[in-house]
């Protein structure tokens, strides 16, 4: 069973159905590899080992009859710990919901489960999911797989950081300033941000309803492997009845997309802030390995770049901290830890009330005046971010115009898919971002599925 931990949930379900794996087999290597990784790693915080084993053995009576709950069925997963789980404590991060029991799953998980997936426990989160860096005081701090001594990135770095191990082949991950892409990236698997409005926030940490900071966050799969995300990201879409802003549109398949014909327009370099050079070669060589292809390619920048990293930076500089503490009231929690404490500044509390109409209106202009950008191109190839995996707390240092590679997208609502598309020269993994217009997410993910094709995608850790 050692290859099977790497398999594609596609592969593993497609396993199961043909009677060549058991739900049981799966679930049991799935263990097994996090028992091995998880006292390096710290992915895995609250494991339900008895429960998804006791799934896994009633699918497969049901397979025996030749009955399926879903597409995912025997697929196991873990789950962000920022997303309610059944009878499993959901911390979010924060010590006031340190004991916090869900009394029902969030829909997107109620979605996964439904499909057949076996849960197989909670993976770390930054306190409130407000940090690239995976810590928190109830759990302590998440590694890299491919260096303990390096971070996998927040927020959703314990759900990458298990991923890349084998110990499950499917998450759920919230993005709202690159939480999902980002840790894609420096664990070498592969991440989508969909378009806002596509999946319903309704229990998570980061909830709906979240006033002018409410389009920001979206919830999407993540995976080894491109085509995982293609087959996850249906099954959670859609209205739950709760949360407002998630509406019916209809999802594109990926394989019906004719990639011949799109226009990509592709960067290395914002102009802002310069990535390391194994990003710039790794994205560059993606844009020849498509050009060679036969893509149709084109080195353009948005236009509206200064402007949209310059507006993110003042929006999230002027909302972060007011709504910041009023989560942090909400859940009671008295101590927060050291990375939101950096957003409590006097600053940033005295201009938590004060927001300018000025700026909402800035943003609105500026996300139509960026739709436009869709009349000439179909997709942009650009880098995740400005760097791969660093040392613990390294990122402690950074500004919101160090994340304009995926902030900006959550400003405009696009959607994004990162895949690993090269190494760099520590050996470490180097991911992609294939942006689309909204609701084109089948563009995103057709387009990622082709570099990692081109460029070779997921390969497993060292550990």
């Amino acid at each position: 069973m050692s290859d099977a931990i790497y398999w594609s949930a596609r592969r593993i379900a497609r396993e199961i159905r043909n009677a060549r794996l058991s739900c049981r087999q799966i679930v049991e290597a799935c263990l097994e590899r996090i028992e091995q990784v998880n006292p390096d790693i710290n992915a895995v915080v609250q494991l339900v080992a008895e429960r998804a084993l006791g799934e896994a053995d009633e699918l497969d009576r049901m397979a025996a009859h030749e009955q399926f709950r879903g597409p995912l069925h025997g697929v196991p997963i873990t789950i962000k710990d920022s997303l309610d789980t059944a009878d499993i404590v959901t911390t979010g991060g924060t010590l006031g919901r340190k004991d916090f029991l869900p009394d029902q799953d969030a829909p997107v998980v109620a979605r996964l489960r439904a499909a057949g997936a076996v849960l197989l426990g909670k993976t770390n989160t930054p306190e409130l999911t407000f940090s690239g860096e995976t810590n928190n005081l109830i759990y302590g701090r998440t590694c890299n797989p491919f260096d303990l001594e390096r971070s996998p990135g927040g927020s959703s770095g314990g759900s990458a950081a298990i991923i890349a191990c084998g110990g499950a082949a499917l998450e759920l991950g919230s993005d709202t300033g690159g939480s999902i892409r980002e840790p894609a990236h420096l664990c070498g698997i592969a991440g989508i941000k969909p378009t806002s409005g596509r999946t319903p926030r309704t229990g998570h940490i980061v909830p709906y309803a979240g006033g002018v900071l409410d389009s920001l966050t979206q919830i999407g799969p993540m995976a080894r492997y491109v085509e995982d995300l293609s087959l996850a990201l249906p099954l959670i879409c859609g209205p739950d009845g709760r949360d407002p802003a998630v509406v019916p549109v209809p999802m594109g398949d990926p394989r019906s997309v004719d990639v011949s014909q799109l226009r990509i327009a592709w960067y290395a370099d914002n102009g802002i802030v310069t990535p390391v050079d194994d990003i710039q070669r790794v994205v560059t060589a993606s844009a020849k390995a498509l050009r060679v292809a036969g893509f149709n390619l084109e080195e353009k920048l948005l236009p509206q770049t200064r402007q949209l990293v310059d507006l993110t930076t003042e929006f999230r500089e002027a909302t972060s901290a007011g709504f910041i503490m009023r989560l942090l009231q909400r859940h009671g929690t008295e101590q927060p830890g050291e990375e939101l404490r950096g957003y409590l500044t006097e600053q940033g509390i005295a201009s938590a009330n004060q927001l300018d109409p000025a700026l909402v209106e800035a943003i609105d202009e500026a996300r139509s005046q960026a739709l436009g950008f869709f009349a000439d191109y179909d997709a942009i190839l650009c880098p995740v971010s400005f760097a791969i995996a660093r040392p613990h707390r390294a990122s402690h240092n950074d500004s919101f115009d160090d994340w304009g590679y995926n902030q900006i997208h959550n400003l405009l609502g696009w959607p994004g898919v990162s895949v690993r598309a090269g190494t760099s020269a520590e050996g470490l993994p180097v991911g992609v971002q294939l942006i689309a217009a909204p609701w084109r997410e089948d563009i995103a993910l057709a387009l990622a599925q082709q570099v990692e094709t081109l460029m070779g995608g997921f390969r497993p850790p060292p550990i």
